[in-house]
């Protein structure tokens, strides 16, 4: 058995780098960027007017002039127009390119206009209402960095500069995987000593989250079934999410198998709680990286979000999020176990502090509702306090 922190540097150190790969647009939300983003022209690409209203030349202020005959109108996505006496102005709408010879935009609100001529009602300053071209970036600007995730701002930002397909990581070909002879489906009724299957589906649900769709398969407690299975998953997947089977029961067959198939054991058993129990390993032939978590729900739950989600995103290039929060009771985490605690969090005028939920040990499946995340503990002879800083892992 090894310790949490020797674990869960171990689980990074077999990280995947799967390539990349082209997608649409419109199929980019949530996914990763594998390629620099660079303006490809000036932004705005033009003078832009911010107002409706008119467009002057500024220099006709200088002079005094405070009214002004309308030579045009100007509106958005018409060419440039010119304005052909300072003296004068155009009309121009939110978003229309500035005229040539014009500067100013004066906005309607501001005028009084009667006929065809409009005069200002207060001064006008030079330069006003005029988002001027280049001002936010120049042509050849880095507008988003490789290994950024894409979300709906950045999907503007893509479409703005013409990206209708884009470079970005492939992710990991995923296989979920519940053990048990106790397992039946969700849409049947259990004897007295079956249940339905859960851990398998909050996994799927939870890896969706992540743009991954992962193909569910439940195997029976029987060895060779196990063995046969295996072989053909591993063959066929990048990584391979087990539930159950790990432990020391006479019918927890996953190490051993995992043997057979020539999975190299990375660590078995951590010194934590839950999921004591949990397998790690890799097929160094075809680069299949296996956890293999306790069949417990909540071990299943804290293991995928403590070392699982650190992993994947580790491999995709994304920077692993570290988080701390204010502990509001007491908790003991005495030797040798780190704990992960289920928490409710309290956002308290911008502090986020924790409250430790109620739970019936690792089995009991309906506290996980009623958490937000887990806090993750260093085991210590002393409780952890109200106002301690620990470690927290969201999970909703």
């Amino acid at each position: 058995m090894i310790n949490f922190n020797d674990a869960y540097s171990k689980v990074l150190e077999h990280t995947l780098d799967l390539g990349a790969g082209i997608v649409a647009l419109e199929q980019s939300e949530g996914r990763i960027l594998a390629e620099d983003i660079l303006a490809d022209r000036d932004f705005p690409p033009f003078d832009r007017a911010t107002k409706d209203g008119i467009a002057i030349n500024s220099k006709a202020l200088k002079e005094g002039i405070n009214s002004f005959k309308i030579e045009a109108i100007a509106s958005a996505g018409m060419p440039q127009q010119k304005l052909s006496d300072i003296h004068n102005c155009i009309e121009i709408m939110t978003g229309a390119v500035v005229p040539k010879n014009a500067d100013t935009v004066v906005m309607y609100e501001h005028l009084e206009i009667k006929n065809g001529h409009a005069t200002l009602l207060k001064d006008a300053i030079a330069g006003q209402d005029v988002h001027p071209k280049g001002s936010d970036v120049v042509s050849g600007t880095v507008l988003l960095h490789k290994n950024t995730r894409i979300g709906p701002a950045e999907i503007g930002v893509l479409a703005s500069v013409g990206k209708s397909g884009l470079k970005v990581k492939k992710l990991p070909k995923v296989c979920v995987i519940s053990t048990g002879n106790e397992l039946v489906e969700v849409s049947e009724i259990p004897l007295p000593h079956q249940i339905r299957k859960s851990n398998v589906l909050s996994l799927c649900a939870a890896l969706q989250r992540e743009g991954i769709v992962a193909n569910p398969i439940h195997l029976k407690d029987d060895k060779s079934d196990i063995r046969k299975e295996l072989s053909h998953i591993l063959e066929t997947y990048d990584t391979v999410l087990l539930s159950g089977g790990v432990s020391k029961g006479k019918f927890d067959f996953i190490p051993e198998v995992m043997a057979d198939l020539k999975v190299g054991k990375v660590f078995h058993r951590v010194a934590q709680k839950p999921g004591k129990p949990f397998w790690f390993g890799v097929q160094p032939d075809l680069k299949t990286v296996v956890f293999s978590f306790p069949g417990n729900p909540v071990s299943t739950f804290a293991n995928y979000h403590v070392y699982f989600l650190p992993w994947l995103y580790s491999s995709l290039g994304l920077e692993i999020r570290n988080e701390q929060v204010f502990l509001n009771g007491p908790v003991i985490a005495k030797p040798p176990l780190t704990r992960f605690v289920q928490v409710k969090t309290d956002n308290r005028k911008g502090s986020l502090w924790v409250n430790p939920v109620r739970e019936n040990g690792s089995g009991d499946l309906t506290s996980l509702v009623h958490s937000d995340g887990f806090i993750c503990l260093a085991p210590r002879e002393e409780a952890y306090g109200v106002g301690e800083l620990v470690n927290y892992i969201a999970t909703k």
